[in-house]
C-alpha cells in the first residue's frame, strides 16, 4: 500500500510536495485539537457537577475551590472564577465567570476553523495539479512524435488524475474532522454554558452558608 503510494506521488509531479505540505499542516491541526478536545477539554460535567453540589449545598466554600483548582479543564477554571468571588454578589459572580470564559471558551474553539479552509485549499492544490498535468500532457503530445506520444500523453494524464486523487483526499479528510471537532466543540461550549448557570443558582440559593474562609 505505502510503496503503492510513493509510486503515485512520484507520478503526481512537483505539486503534490504543495499537497503534502498542506496535509501536513492538516495533520497537525487533527492531533492538537484531539488532544485538547477529547483530553483536556473533556469533562465528566455530571460527576463534577454533582461533587460540586454537594459542597456548595453544605457551604464548603473551601473544597469546592480545590475541586477546581485540582480540575485542568476549561468548566472547572470557569466555575472557580465564579467561586472565587462567591461572597459578592450576583453580578460580581457572573462578571468573573464570563470573564474566564472569555478566556476558555476560544480555546477550545481554536484552529478548527483552519481545516474548513485547508478542505478547500486542498481541492484548490489538487485542481491545480491537474491543470499542470493537463498542459504537460497536451504540450508533449503536440511536440512528440508519433511513437512516444501515447506515452507522453499517458503520463500526464496520470499526473493529473494523482493530484486530483491527493488533493480530494486531503480536503474530505480535513472536512470530516473539521464537522467532529466543531460538534465536539459546540457540546463543549454547550456543556460550560449549562454548568456556569447550575452553579450560579447554587450560589445564590446557598450564599448564607459559606464559611468566611474561601481559601487558604
Amino acid at each position: 500500500m505505502f510503496e503503492a503510494i510513493a509510486v503515485a506521488f512520484e507520478a503526481g509531479g512537483p505539486n503534490m510536495f504543495v499537497i503534502l505540505a498542506i496535509g501536513i499542516f492538516m495533520w497537525g491541526i487533527i492531533i492538537e485539537r484531539l488532544i485538547v478536545l477529547y483530553f483536556k477539554a473533556n469533562v465528566d460535567k455530571d460527576g463534577f457537577m454533582r461533587v460540586l453540589t454537594k459542597y456548595i449545598l453544605v457551604g464548603d466554600l473551601r473544597n469546592a475551590l480545590k475541586l477546581c483548582s485540582i480540575s485542568k479543564f476549561p468548566l472547572a477554571k470557569i466555575i472557580q472564577a465564579g467561586l472565587m468571588k462567591a461572597k459578592e454578589s450576583d453580578a460580581a459572580v457572573q462578571a468573573a465567570m464570563d470573564e474566564a470564559a472569555l478566556r476558555e471558551v476560544p480555546r477550545i474553539e481554536k484552529r478548527i476553523g483552519f481545516l474548513a479552509v485547508i478542505g478547500n485549499v486542498g481541492v484548490l492544490a489538487g485542481l491545480l495539479g491537474t491543470i499542470f498535468g493537463l498542459i504537460a500532457s497536451f504540450g508533449a503530445a503536440a511536440t512528440a512524435d508519433a511513437a512516444t506520444k501515447a506515452t507522453k500523453l499517458a503520463e500526464g494524464i496520470s499526473e493529473a488524475m494523482y493530484n486530483t486523487a491527493f488533493g480530494l483526499g486531503v480536503a474530505i479528510l480535513a472536512s470530516i474532522f473539521y464537522a467532529f471537532y466543531q460538534a465536539k466543540a459546540q457540546s463543549l461550549v454547550d456543556t460550560i454554558n449549562e454548568g456556569t448557570v447550575t452553579t450560579l443558582n447554587l450560589i445564590t440559593a446557598n450564599r448564607d452558608k459559606f464559611d468566611d474562609k474561601v481559601s487558604e
